[in-house]
């Protein structure tokens, strides 16, 4: 024990993560002061998502969720945060991404109109923010430069994952807490390159979400509609370009990246899926990973409870590269441990029995010690 968790390892971790302490505990409260004051509106205003077609809830719920996150989030970074340009670009294009999508969440706009405020964003992110990805790495440590591609992929990289946070907002408290997940992983892999900067921003990001889960968690009080979901995106794939300046992209990207991996392949085969149909990519349907589970008989907390567990278990994984082994193994622990929560509860509600009458033998008879 001793030597799994040693003297310098804590040390380590909080000379690393102590930087982004104070942003998550201020992230966390303003949005938890927040919230009741986006109910309010959203009542006021009638940004409200009533019940039926393909939402589960059962109860008009309020949409206003992504002023809260944002808030609580700029307020930590304004305070705490860097002093740079590209940190006002992460505040101020997150926000405009959280304004412009309030209309989408009150009436559905066309899906090109989304894409192209996405795509403008992303085209922001990179031409007036330097906030771009200009290079990746191949084995042996050869750099290759993008030179004109910087731009595309840099673009791909914001739109996919304001699509990708959208696509996973399909269940109380899901999008919330794995971004959350994923911000901690980002400010253990930027604390192990003392990229302090990242630190903050990852730091805030995650405080607002935990903060917003007390209230999202099912049953659900408010949503982060698509304007939370467009902020969380947009919020994420800067913070996490901003932080490869001091390592190659592959190597830098791979944490949030298998942190990602599940809601990732899941956005992409939805997006296979339509095309093979013939359908528009940003037709709503109930055939995501987290409507199968649920369709399988998980309930909703029980279907966060595994994304949590599979994004906190991959991004463990893509933190050894950062040398947090130990992180790995806590994490396998934990994972089993909510796994098996699962499955017993999943087992016990369903009234499901598994055949093993060999286990028999290992039992006295009734009646006998």
């Amino acid at each position: 024990m001793n030597d799994f968790i040693s003297t310098d390892s804590i040390t380590s971790l909080r000379d690393h993560l102590l930087p982004g302490l104070w942003p998550f505990l201020v992230a966390f409260a303003v949005c938890v002061v927040v919230v009741p004051v986006a109910i309010r509106l959203s009542r006021r205003f009638g940004l409200i998502a009533e019940p039926g077609g393909r939402h589960a809830h059962s109860r008009p719920t309020p949409l206003l969720g992504g002023l809260a996150l944002w808030s609580g989030f700029a307020v930590a970074v304004l305070l705490f945060g860097p002093r740079t340009f590209q940190t006002l670009g992460v505040v101020g294009l997150s926000g405009l991404a959280m304004a412009l999508l309030i209309i989408d969440d009150r009436k559905p706009m066309h899906p090109l109109v989304k894409l192209a405020i996405q795509v403008g964003l992303a085209v922001l992110a990179v031409e007036i923010f330097a906030v771009q990805i200009s290079f990746f790495s191949l084995p042996g440590g050869h750099i290759v430069q993008l030179g004109l591609l910087i731009l595309p992929v840099s673009v791909f990289w914001l739109v996919g994952m304001q699509n990708t946070v959208n696509f996973l907002d399909g269940a109380d408290g899901l999008a919330a807490g794995v971004i959350a997940i994923v911000a901690v992983i980002m400010m253990l892999a930027a604390g192990e390159l003392k990229d302090v900067n990242v630190v903050k921003l990852a730091g805030a990001l995650a405080g607002c979400c935990a903060g917003f889960l007390i209230f999202n968690f099912y049953p659900a009080r408010i949503f982060m509609g698509d304007s939370g979901a467009h902020f969380l995106g947009m919020a994420l794939g800067m913070i996490s370009i901003i932080g490869i300046a001091k390592v190659a992209v592959a190597f830098a990207l791979a944490a949030p990246v298998l942190a990602l991996a599940v809601p990732i392949a899941d956005t992409a085969w939805s997006i296979f899926r339509r095309r093979m149909r013939r359908e528009s990519v940003a037709t709503p349907d109930l055939l995501h990973l987290h409507h199968r589970l649920q369709s399988f008989g998980l309930d909703q907390r029980q279907t966060c409870y595994v994304f949590y567990a599979a994004s906190a278990l991959l991004g463990a994984v893509g933190l050894t590269l950062f040398g947090h082994g130990r992180i790995l193994a806590v994490v396998i622990v934990v994972t089993a441990v909510l796994a098996s929560t699962v499955a017993a509860d999943l087992l016990q509600h369903a009234g499901w029995r598994i055949p093993a009458p060999f286990l028999r033998r290992l039992l006295a008879d009734p009646g006998t010690r």
